[in-house]
């Protein structure tokens, strides 16, 4: 076997992998980074990417639409699907060119194939090995389905959804987190009738109940069902279609079953465990510097529990590399992480829930600005609103916000939340007229004691 040495093997491409890489290589270090697929990963590939664009084709399909409302005579003839994923894939196939190049400029070498965990400084890729100093593992996650919830035919993950060549007419979406609301609203967008089953209470579970009561409303008002706290109990299909039934008795017919619950930690096969590292629930174990139970080998991305978001591995990968070039950086806050669900509205986050404020800091203030008050947002007929949630006579703990295009916020939001600033820090800060971040001022201002345009 050859035996090819670096300071750094990398395995797995995508944003974690590749930022890694990147950064590694910046510091002086040289890397070898593997990946069985595509340089860029499944965010560029199969996730945030493509599924951005399409919802993108689908604000541009409602303002075909709805253009009447604005006094613009538009109407929309249809959707063509395969100009739709042409657009689409061209997305993708610039930003790939790209990252490529990137690649070839930062002098890291690129190893195409699977590879296998041998021990703490080696990878095997069909039978040659790849030693350094340092391993950094990279593998991503995989669409997860249900206990005998077989994928095929008309029950399709994310991964063929995007690549669907017709608009269904009717869809059941199994699964109200990111994925699902998302697909319902691009879905909804192009015409579909979208019906979303969800075990829990609400939608987007994992956000703020404020925010997940929002975006209930802006379904509703936009046509897409949801049934929430209801367990699936299986599927049956035909060539023409899918019938669902749900514990509460509920039969669902529709042209295809999208399962959305969730992604798991692509760790199997890869030689984690036969080398000593220890895995919980399928995913790597790690402190919080990153290091696994292996001396020298890190963990970075959906494989390691907490935020499956393709910034948060782009940053742990950022992080590591300079871990392991003495640089001592700072411990990532995983509550300071923004999130983002690009739906119509969009819900965006970062910081503490109310519930989880109250349960690490015991006594908050909360308040919440509506987008009726917010010029921008009436310019847009958005609906929506800003919550925040402050630790009592301290920094702001959390910050919620949903309306069109709020996810364009959210860089200044995280600032507030990592910088812990107090409401009256950012209540004398000057916010451009008129613009939506004026929602974010005016929510200071008020929860510092000044409110201006509240209501009531």
């Amino acid at each position: 076997m050859t035996d090819t040495s670096a300071d750094l093997v990398i395995l797995g491409g995508g944003s974690g992998g590749y930022a890694c890489a990147f950064r590694a290589a910046e510091l002086g270090l040289s890397v070898v980074l593997i990946e069985k697929d595509k340089l860029g990963g499944t965010c560029l590939h199969r996730g945030c990417i493509p599924t951005k664009a399409l919802l993108h084709a689908g604000e541009v399909a409602d303002s075909a639409r709805d253009g009447e409302q604005f006094g613009v005579k538009t109407s929309l003839e249809g959707i063509d699907i395969a100009g739709v994923n042409s657009y689409k894939d061209g997305v993708v196939s610039k930003l790939y060119k790209g990252l490529q190049g990137l690649a070839k400029a930062h002098k890291v070498t690129l190893v195409d194939g699977a590879g296998t965990l041998v021990d703490k400084n080696t990878v095997e890729v069909d039978g040659t090995r790849y030693t350094g100093k340092n391993v950094v593992l990279a593998t991503g996650s995989y669409s997860k389905s249900l206990p005998g919830l077989e994928l095929g035919g008309r029950v399709v993950a994310s991964e063929q959804a995007l690549n669907l060549d017709f608009v269904p007419e009717k869809v059941v979406v199994l699964g109200g987190g990111v994925i699902g609301v998302e697909f319902a609203s691009v879905w909804r967008s192009f015409g579909a009738e979208v019906t979303i089953v969800e075990a829990l209470p609400h939608l987007v579970p994992n956000e703020d109940e404020f925010a997940s009561k929002q975006l209930e409303r802006a379904f509703r008002k936009r046509g897409i069902k949801f049934k929430t706290g209801v367990k699936f109990t299986g599927v049956s299909q035909t060539d023409s279609g899918v019938s669902v039934s749900l514990e509460s008795g509920d039969q669902l017919d529709a042209d295809l079953l999208l399962v959305a619950v969730g992604r798991g930690p692509n760790t199997a096969g890869h030689g984690y465990e036969e080398a000593g590292i220890t895995l919980e629930r399928g995913f790597v174990v790690t402190d919080e510097r990153l290091r696994t139970s292996l001396d020298g080998v890190y963990a970075v991305g959906d494989i390691v529990p907490g935020l499956q978001l393709a910034h948060r591995g782009f940053q742990q990968g950022v992080f590591v590399a300079e871990e392991i070039a003495g640089q001592n950086p700072q411990v990532i806050d995983e509550a300071g992480i923004p999130r983002v669900t690009y739906s119509h509205p969009e819900v965006a986050s970062v910081g503490l829930t109310e519930s989880a404020a109250k349960e690490q800091y015991g006594s908050v203030e909360t308040f919440t600005y509506d987008l009726a008050g917010n010029g921008k947002s009436q310019i847009l007929k958005t609906a929506g609103a800003v919550k925040l949630i402050r630790a009592t006579d301290g920094p702001v703990l959390g910050l919620h916000l949903v309306g069109d295009r709020v996810g364009e916020l959210i860089g200044e939001a995280q600032l507030i939340y990592n910088w812990e600033a107090l409401p009256e820090d950012v209540a004398p800060l000057v916010h451009a007229h008129p613009t939506q971040t004026e929602a974010l001022g005016e929510a200071h201002l008020a929860l510092a004691g000044k409110p201006l345009h509240v209501h009531g």
